[in-house]
């Protein structure tokens, strides 16, 4: 018979057997009878490796912090607040990950817990999590969100994470208070009570792109983290799309003056080649009047 057979009708055998000779004995198990609950539970032959008890400990740890960040992670997906409520998570994570990577079991025979947990098969599932929850983190950019130990928000980011709630804020009051005479199409109130919140706000998300883009030499360095990017992107698709709100250009006035010297600009050059070939003209002109003056003058001493 195959042995995954034999194993099934063996292993139910072997267990009823040993229980039969417990309950013979008394109520209290031995450790044999425990074994064998143990093995039938598993469902496995018992001759396979334990974990040790260590390993095992750093195993489910790093199992509790990987389903508490891929939680956190679904749960601030929408509106995106990713480094905002998951850098614990990530940073315990990490954290839990390097303890696997270190550590080593209590025994001499022990192997090292790095070697059972992450290397000891082809699908490697702890590694490719990790990956996982690196690339999403990398990809999301909340380190430009986050201080260097990424214990929190650096200082710009609450600023403008301030502003963002100022803003919605100003939004929602100016929406409530002109709710009876706003038409669907006519937001003026809002665009002129808020307009000088939303400028602080596009403002310093400019601010901080210019940064970031002096800054940075990585392949995302031209993107702030995904929770600065799509607070500013709501923000904008409200005041622009939604109210019909326009944002007054602070150039205006050098880019009306730059229009007009270029406008006027062929002017100048026909007036001045104008001018210029004038004179010459002029200047061309003269001698001969002053020729024809002292030929008329010889002629005259000539026959006086």
């Amino acid at each position: 018979a195959p042995p995954q057979c034999v194993c099934g009708v063996l292993l139910p055998a072997l267990a009823f057997a040993v229980l039969g000779l417990a309950a013979a004995a008394g109520p209290r198990q031995t450790p044999a009878v425990e074994l064998v609950e143990e093995l039938w539970d598993a469902g496995l032959p018992g001759d396979l490796p334990e974990l040790e008890p260590e390993c095992r400990s750093l195993l489910a740890a790093f199992a509790d912090g990987s389903a508490a960040l891929t939680g956190c992670l679904g749960r601030h997906a929408r509106p995106v607040r990713l480094c905002q409520g998951c850098h614990g998570h990530y940073r315990r994570l990490l954290a839990q990950y390097g303890s696997i990577a270190r550590a080593v079991g209590n025994s001499s025979e022990s192997h090292n817990c790095a070697k059972s947990i992450l290397t000891s098969d082809r699908l490697q599932i702890v590694v490719t999590l990790s990956e996982f929850f690196n690339e999403t983190w990398e990809a999301a950019n909340c380190a430009n969100c986050l201080k260097n130990n990424s214990e929190g928000l650096s200082n710009s980011t609450e600023e403008f994470l301030d502003l963002f709630n100022k803003s919605l804020t100003c939004f929602e009051h100016n929406l409530q208070g002109q709710a009876i005479d706003l038409s669907p199409n006519n937001y003026t109130e809002v665009c002129k009570n808020c307009n000088e919140t939303y400028t602080k706000l596009n403002d310093l998300y400019n601010h901080l792109q210019r940064m970031n883009r002096q800054g940075g030499e990585s392949e995302h360095s031209a993107h702030l983290c995904i929770d600065v990017e799509d607070a500013m992107n709501i923000t904008r698709k409200l005041w622009s799309r939604t109210f019909n709100c326009s944002l007054p250009c602070s150039d205006t006035v050098p880019v009306i003056a730059v229009s007009s010297f270029i406008l006027f600009l062929p002017i100048v050059f026909y007036l001045s080649s104008f001018l210029h070939s004038k004179q010459k003209k002029r200047i061309l002109i003269l001698p001969k009047r002053i020729q024809s003056n002292a030929s008329l003058v010889n002629i005259q001493e000539k026959y006086s």
